[in-house]
Parts: structure tokens; C-alpha cells; sequence
């Protein structure tokens, strides 16, 4: 039997499966195949997910365990916070260890366990880089610039200033007021990016956020291969960073920051070393169901979910209880 889990960090939902279980290790090609199919909203496992999350071994020095993050529509995102913090929270719990690293696509990164946000509700901080302003990590184009730091681009939106922003993953964040973040233009936007389009021809990440204080934001974020999720661990990052950058006045680098999201809300700390950046991303690492089945059924074209055992944990109903108990 293979075990699975169905977790969220801020709601951002994912399967998670260990590789380092089967007897026979799946290929690319059948994990890209099963992310799809186990995500699937109307077909899928559990109502689907964002994502499915592979955990598999590394071969580097004091890192417990790789992870891969496969979108909904089978893509491959560089990165991945709240799956970073689930991840971070199986192995810390697979092999008893609280500080640890996790190899991902482009760095090995840190990984600790935090205490228990409430009864039930456990959380994890993970580091949140490398961090480039550079074009070429970004592949934008047709912006006039080899950096888009807080700049105006009206073919995105007239009046509103943009930093293009790589945390690995690339992030488009503009800073808007209450009204812009509840119109249509975060979609308009973020779906014209994710077409064929001539700036980001590879897609980008889009994120809004909404300034509520000097130690609070709210991001929301258009996802690149998901669309709307309930939140975004690198989205709400990056937003951390470009607050930091663009209100030095309000001296938010090494101070923890809350930032809401549609899905609960998490902290952020923003880091300076020399030109070097890198973010602190706290918050919750909830398993919502354990997952059962025979390992064949993972090898199958068309794998038969009846036949998965699923248990359901008490963890979402704490951290439901718990979100709605602390409300920014």
C-alpha cells in the first residue's frame, strides 16, 4: 500500500506523495498524468486540488528530502510556499527532526517547525528564495527595461506601478487600492498574461495587494497554470518584498508582517543581505485527509479512485475554527 496525504497551507490544497514509498518509482510523464487527474475538480480525488507535491530523495548534504510541485494542468512551477510548508511538516514528522532543508528546483532551502499556531493547527517557516529582479529569470519582454521595479505600465493597467520579481517562481506585484483588488481587473489581467502575449511568453504569476497597515497586507493572486487559488506562499512573499522596497519609510525589513488571504493569512519576514534578499514564510501545514491505496493503482492510464481508502483527519475543522477566531 501506498500512503497519500490531501493537505493546505492557507488553502492552497495538494496531494502529497512520497516517491521514496513505491517499489517502482513513477516517471515524469506519470506524475505529470496523475497530478492532472487527482486535481481535477469534477473528476478528480476529494474534489481536486491545486496541485500534487512529490517528495523524493536527495542526494545533497543535510537536506532531508526533494520536492517537485506539478500543477493543476500538469505544468512544473519552480517553487511553491504553502507546498513547501506541508512538505517541510512530513518530513520534519517522517524523521523527527524541526530544522532541516529541502532541496527544490533552484535552491536548497530552510526549513523549521513552528509552534502550534492553536490546538491542532501546526505550522512551519520556510525560506523563500533566491530572489532576481533580472529579466532573464523573469523572461519578460517588450517592457523597455532590464528591471521592472515599481513602474507604471499601462499596457497592464494605466496608473498603477508594477516590480516584476522572481522568488523563484516569476511574480508580477502591483500595490492597489481597496477598490482595484475587488474589480475584475486581477483576472483580466492575470488571464491575458497566462495567453500568448508578448511580455510574459512563458505566463507569471499576478499578484494585488491591498496595504492595511505598516505590519499587515492582503494578497491576491492569479496563479500561472491555476488560476485563483486561495493563496499563493510565494505570491504573498514577493508582495512582502516589494511593501518592503517601496515603503522604506515604514521599515518593514526584519519585522514580521500578516498577510491576509482569501484562504486565512500567514507571516512574512523580509530579509537584506548586502544586495542579496530572502523572505520568512510562516504559517499553517494542515493535512485535511490520509490517503491509502495499492500501488498499482498509481501505475494505471485511468487509475480507479473508489478504490483509494481515504480518512479524513479534524485538522481543517481546527484551523477553520481558528481563522475564524482570528480575523484580519
Amino acid at each position: 500500500m501506498v500512503y497519500m496525504q490531501k493537505v493546505h497551507g492557507s488553502q492552497n490544497t495538494f496531494f502529497l506523495l512520497d516517491q521514496t514509498q513505491l517499489k517502482q518509482t513513477l516517471s515524469q510523464a506519470e506524475l505529470v498524468r496523475l497530478a492532472k487527474q487527482l486535481t481535477n475538480s469534477k473528476t478528480g480525488l476529494l474534489g481536486g486540488a491545486d496541485g500534487l507535491l512529490v517528495v523524493s530523495s536527495s542526494s545533497h548534504q543535510n537536506v532531508l528530502g526533494k520536492m517537485q510541485v506539478i500543477n493543476a494542468d500538469g505544468s512544473i512551477a519552480s517553487m511553491c510556499g504553502n507546498g513547501l510548508r506541508t512538505v517541510g511538516r512530513y518530513l520534519a514528522e517522517k524523521y523527527h527532526q524541526n530544522s532541516f532543508k529541502v532541496e527544490t528546483q533552484q535552491a536548497d532551502l530552510k526549513v523549521s517547525v513552528e509552534p502550534d499556531w492553536a490546538e491542532n493547527v501546526k505550522a512551519i517557516s520556510v525560506e523563500i528564495s533566491p530572489v532576481s529582479f533580472a529579466k532573464q529569470d523573469l523572461s519578460f519582454d517588450q517592457l523597455n527595461c532590464s528591471q521592472l521595479i515599481n513602474q507604471e505600465v499601462p499596457a497592464f493597467a494605466p496608473g498603477l506601478k508594477f516590480t516584476a520579481v522572481a522568488v523563484p517562481n516569476p511574480h508580477l506585484i502591483s500595490i492597489v487600492s481597496a477598490e482595484v483588488l475587488a474589480s475584475s481587473l486581477l483576472e483580466k489581467l492575470g488571464t491575458k498574461l497566462n495567453q500568448p502575449n508578448p511580455y510574459f511568453p512563458d505566463g507569471v504569476n499576478v499578484s494585488f495587494a491591498q496595504v492595511i497597515d505598516s505590519r499587515h497586507l492582503f494578497v491576491r493572486t492569479f496563479e500561472r497554470g491555476v488560476g485563483f487559488t486561495n493563496a499563493c506562499g510565494t505570491g504573498m512573499s514577493a508582495a512582502s518584498l516589494v511593501f518592503a522596497l517601496t515603503h522604506q519609510q515604514e521599515k518593514v525589513f526584519n519585522h514580521l508582517l500578516t498577510v491576509s488571504n482569501p484562504g486565512g493569512f500567514v507571516q512574512t519576514r523580509v530579509h537584506q543581505q548586502e544586495d542579496h534578499y530572502w523572505i520568512e514564510l510562516i504559517g499553517n501545514a494542515t493535512v485535511t485527509h490520509n490517503i491509502n491505496a495499492d500501488e498499482s493503482l498509481f501505475h494505471q492510464d485511468l487509475p480507479d479512485f473508489s478504490l483509494f481508502q481515504v480518512e479524513q483527519t479534524s485538522e481543517n475543522a481546527a484551523y477553520q475554527a481558528f481563522i475564524s477566531n482570528n480575523k484580519y
